[in-house]
């Protein structure tokens, strides 16, 4: 294959007509409303942050200094690119209302190429922070066992440490304390150790079979748990508030403008997530005006309920007793309302349980689209007949969640979604730059303000975060150049590949000139 062919291949663009044709024709089922759209964001949204990231992020972790009461600045500062972000998302997501977000918008704006890459960032996003809620879930499980012990018989509270323990974890526990892994877990063949974080596996295939039940039964099983997480997280802040003591704040930011810029680099993972509407953008009844409101709506509830969460918790809590794997719940033993921690991890395990669907929903709507590019076998997005879903991308991202839950190590989780995260913001906010150029004319049900200026403004926001995140977080900047030089690697071997490309009709491409697409992107 020439250069020439190779060039084509990878600039060629996606027509928006073509698009749009295709999220009238899709083989989803639109049932979303509004309503549904700002409880899947919120659902996405509040979970992982607030329960246990929120308490690194204040305290600081083995690699990073934390921001002290000074998180709520971090909030704001972490708030401030999903805003520039969010309103690239809304433009976009209701010019273009196809299933894939980033991905689809990337192909229609800058190519295939520069698609693929987003949808390989995407994968990495979705799944790690699929393994990491999944593994939380099972810590809060534990808790909320622990809180029954007076009724629940023994073996269930306390069932072997190898049930409910990922193997990397466990090993770094041997190590820690000392402990002889034969003496601890089961071995098969005696070469083989037997270790399972079995809670994470109930609830991802408790999860996979909602999901496979259909979008809109998903959509009520989420309201119905974020609903119960809001009224915790409410309660929280109602109860916790007359316990408030000022000095708490005090010093208000211990590490400086180093520890809240890094404050805002980590909980940005817990705003990770409202992106994940616009995956469902070919099943909502009217995309062009409801996806952007329930991606603004999501963010702005999400900010206010993160911002009280935080006055209280450091207001209620010194900086140094600060709990950060469980922060809410020992919040409230600390202030003796141990009756109300043990809501605190029910409501911890609702609010997981609702950013797990969602995100498995969103990781099985990128795929389906990267599978109908024929990016990935054009079998996988087949779709159950009765509910509309793609049945074996569902049940293919439940194993990975699975097996990751078993052998990852997450110590760096947070930090590598970050940087997928802001990757592909910035790509989408250079897509609407791109497309107010190439398709000027066409209508837009939702623009970004003052362009191109809030544009430029996410992209800048989410550069600099990103890169003043480079001097603590060594082994996480590692490893994603890794992981996007094999994702282009993957491209050569397979994404220009010609047998590929004959599958598609030519109709479904802009009409390109390679010389003329090199200018252009030179230019811009």
């Amino acid at each position: 294959m020439s250069i020439k062919t190779v060039l084509h291949n990878a600039l060629r663009r996606r027509k928006v007509d073509d698009l749009i044709r295709m999220s009238q024709n899709t083989d989803l089922k639109k049932t979303l409303g509004i309503f549904d759209l700002i409880i899947l964001g919120i659902g996405a949204v509040v979970g992982t942050g607030i329960f246990s990231i929120i308490g690194i992020a204040i305290k600081g972790g083995a690699e990073s200094t934390g921001a002290g009461p000074a998180i709520c600045v971090s909030m704001i500062l972490a708030a401030i690119p999903c805003v520039f972000s969010a309103l690239c998302y809304s433009e976009i997501a209701s010019m273009i209302p196809v299933a894939g977000s980033a991905y689809t918008y990337t192909y229609a704006a800058m190519g295939e190429l520069a698609a693929w890459m987003v949808g390989w960032i995407l994968m990495l996003e979705y799944a790690i922070s699929n393994i990491t809620v999944a593994s939380a879930w099972c810590g809060y499980f534990v808790q909320l066992l622990k809180g029954f012990s007076h009724v629940l018989p023994s073996w269930i509270v306390n069932f072997p440490i190898w049930l409910r323990t990922d193997y990397i974890t466990f090993s770094h526990m041997c190590n820690k304390y000392g402990w002889d892994m034969h003496d601890k877990i089961p071995y098969i063949f005696d070469k083989i150790p037997v270790c399972m974080n079995l809670p994470a596996i109930f609830i991802v295939f408790v999860i996979t079979w909602m999901l496979l039940k259909g979008v809109k039964e998903s959509a009520k099983f989420a309201s119905i748990m974020v609903s119960i997480n809001i009224f915790m997280i409410l309660t929280f802040v109602v109860v916790g508030s007359f316990y408030v003591k000022p000095e708490n704040w005090t010093p208000f930011a211990p590490n400086g403008f180093e520890g809240v810029f890094m404050g805002a680099f980590l909980i940005f993972f817990a705003y990770i997530g409202f992106d994940a509407i616009s995956t469902t953008a070919e099943e909502v009844k009217n995309p062009q005006r409801d996806l952007p409101i329930g991606i603004m709506g999501t963010l702005v509830i999400c900010t206010v309920l993160y911002v009280l969460v935080a006055l209280v918790l450091t207001g209620v809590v010194p900086l140094n007793s600060i709990d950060t794997s469980a922060p809410l719940a020992h919040a409230m033993s600390f202030i003796h309302q141990d009756w109300f921690a043990g809501f605190i991890s029910l409501a911890a395990l609702c609010g997981l349980t609702s950013v797990l669907l969602i995100y498995q929903l969103g990781t099985t709507r990128i795929l389906y689209a990267m599978s109908r590019d024929n990016f990935l076998p054009r079998g996988w997005r087949m779709v159950n007949r009765r509910t509309r879903i793609p049945a074996f991308l569902t049940w293919l991202s439940a194993f990975v969640v699975i097996f990751g839950a078993l052998f990852m190590d997450l110590s760096i989780s947070a930090e590598l979604c970050n940087f997928g995260t802001f990757t592909s913001f910035i790509i989408i906010c250079v897509a609407v730059l791109i497309l107010r150029k190439t398709e000027p004319d066409r209508k837009r049900p939702f623009k970004v303000p003052f362009s191109p200026l809030f544009p430029w403004l996410g992209i800048i926001s989410c550069g600099a975060l990103m890169i003043y995140s480079l001097k603590s977080l060594t082994t996480s900047a590692m490893l994603f150049p890794l992981w996007l030089f094999a994702g282009f690697m993957i491209y050569v071997l397979y994404g220009y590949n010609k047998k590929r490309h004959e599958k598609f009709k030519q109709s479904t491409f802009r009409d390109i000139d390679i010389e003329k697409d090199i200018e252009e992107i030179v230019n811009r």
